[in-house]
């Protein structure tokens, strides 16, 4: 039996390209002792992990990524065969493994079954239950301590965590919710589907600005999923004891030489917080963070918002999409 993989054919120059992945076969392998054979379903495509794709980039999350070597990544997957007496025949996980249609779980993959008590379908534990939800609901809880009434500004605001978050916090009684995106046409679904209170195209408008003008009376928390230069506008209007869940920072995953903003001192003079985070801080709550997020997604409070792409030979042009900007909502693959 033929097995798909997506591989590392060179190291990406900044951005990702599909001529940085190569499409190979292989033949399923069969799995050893403490292993389990896993049939990928869906694929969970995530800038982050555009920073292990550098060479020499290993840390202690994930070892850089090899040429030739599948593209590490996100997945659920269906255990086909097991020699492992956590992993049961027919069990669905969500674990970190590979862009191919079939893999070897160890026990270094940190696989994760999907609690049956959900009832919801296994693409969602790489979305709005996965990481992306989980960074969304931890970032804004844990993080921000958000209250009802403030003013939450979001950074990738069309994108998985983003749209997420902003959601999260409509769900969760914020005042006003505002969201960056880089085209007119995200603008619009993010107000018009997702339900942010206003948007900034940053690549169209002055977002100095901008902010004042939808943000009169200030900035409360500023979930960043960007880094880079748009946190410097951002400063310039937060109030005090403002906090900044720092999520991620996309805009410099492909630029070696990176920016940033030349105001941090707003932060000393605001009292205000900036905090990066992991969602595996808190990984001892996954399942109470689980259960909010299905209770909002049954009063449809949340929606799920997918840029679905079918085949796992499509992960490379999935990834090149995600720093595109092509995505609405959150990128993944049905293998």
């Amino acid at each position: 039996m033929s097995n798909t993989q997506v591989v590392l054919a060179r190291r990406p120059k900044g951005r990702p390209l599909p001529e940085d992945f190569e499409v190979v076969q292989t033949e399923v392998p069969e799995p050893g002792e403490g292993e389990a054979l896993m049939q990928n379903l869906f694929v969970s495509l995530d800038a982050g992990f555009r920073n292990w794709m550098d060479e020499g980039a290993g840390d202690e999350v994930l070892p850089a990524m090899e040429i030739g070597a599948p593209v590490m990544g996100l997945v659920a997957g269906k255990v086909l065969k097991s020699n492992r007496d956590d992993m049961q025949e027919g069990q669905v996980l969500v674990g970190r493994l590979a862009w191919e249609a079939y893999s070897i779980a160890t026990a270094a993959d940190l696989m994760v079954p999907i609690e049956d008590k959900f009832d919801q379908p296994a693409n969602l534990f790489l979305g709005l239950l996965g990481d992306t939800g989980l960074s969304a609901y931890f970032g804004l809880t844990r993080v921000a301590h958000l209250q009802p009434g403030e003013t939450v500004v979001i950074s990738a605001a069309g994108g998985a965590v983003g749209n997420a978050a902003g959601q999260i916090a409509k769900a969760m009684g914020a005042g006003k919710v505002v969201g960056f995106a880089g085209s007119a046409d995200k603008c619009r679904w993010l107000e018009d589907e997702v339900g942010y209170d206003a948007t900034i195209n940053y690549r169209e408008d002055n977002v100095d600005e901008a902010l004042a003008s939808v943000c009169p009376d200030g900035i409360d928390v500023y979930f960043d999923n960007v880094g880079g230069d748009l946190l410097e506008p951002v400063l310039n209007h937060i109030n005090y004891q403002a906090r900044i869940p720092f999520c991620g920072a996309v805009a410099d995953y492909a630029d070696e030489d990176g920016t940033g903003p030349k105001n941090l001192f707003r932060l000393v003079a605001n009292c205000a917080r900036l905090e990066g985070f992991m969602t595996h801080y808190w990984v001892e709550d996954y399942e109470a963070a689980r259960d909010v997020l299905v209770g909002w997604l049954n009063e449809g409070k949340l929606k799920n918002f997918e840029a679905s792409y079918d085949g796992v030979e499509n992960c490379g042009v999935a990834f090149s999409d995600l720093f595109a900007g092509k995505n609405f909502g959150k990128a993944i693959v049905k293998v």
